[in-house]
């Protein structure tokens, strides 16, 4: 079973995508937990998401842990499919219960009322990529796996 969890080629895709997916995640991580970028910190973020989408505390932590611990394990390239498959839930989260109702286009023209969902499309078929290759090269999977 560890052995499928880390099994994956000596590619570039795998690198390329998640270093994108990881260091563009990486900062949303860092608003939820460390307050950094204008985030609201850790206690912060427990309080937003209980009172703005009724979320219990474990699973704002579950989300925490995704976007900043599985970012950071993208781009060393540690567990990538179990990573990338917490930032596809998280952002499929944020797509229903959150982008859904503002369409599809990012608010360019600041005309809508919040954010669509086309960048959480992008990050859902990047992290799906990355559940079917792994992490390719140059990753701690790669170099586990020929163990």
């Amino acid at each position: 079973m560890a052995n499928k969890l880390l099994a994956t080629d000596d590619g570039w895709a795998g690198l390329l995508l998640r270093l994108t997916l990881g260091l563009v995640i990486l900062p949303h991580g860092a608003q939820k937990l460390l307050g950094w970028f204008g985030g609201g910190g850790f206690q912060g973020t427990l309080q937003g998401f209980e009172a703005n989408f009724g979320l219990p505390a474990f699973v704002t932590v579950l989300v925490i842990v995704a976007e900043f611990f599985g970012s950071i394990g993208l781009v060393v390239g540690f567990l990538t499919r179990l990573c990338a498959a917490g930032i596809a839930a998280v952002m499929l989260g944020a797509l229903f219960m959150v982008h859904l109702p503002n369409g599809f286009f990012m608010n360019w023209m600041g005309t809508q009322q919040g954010e669509g969902y086309e960048f959480h499309l992008l990050a859902i078929g990047i992290a799906l990529t990355l559940m079917v290759v792994g992490g390719g090269k140059a990753s701690v999977d790669r170099a586990m796996s020929r163990r």
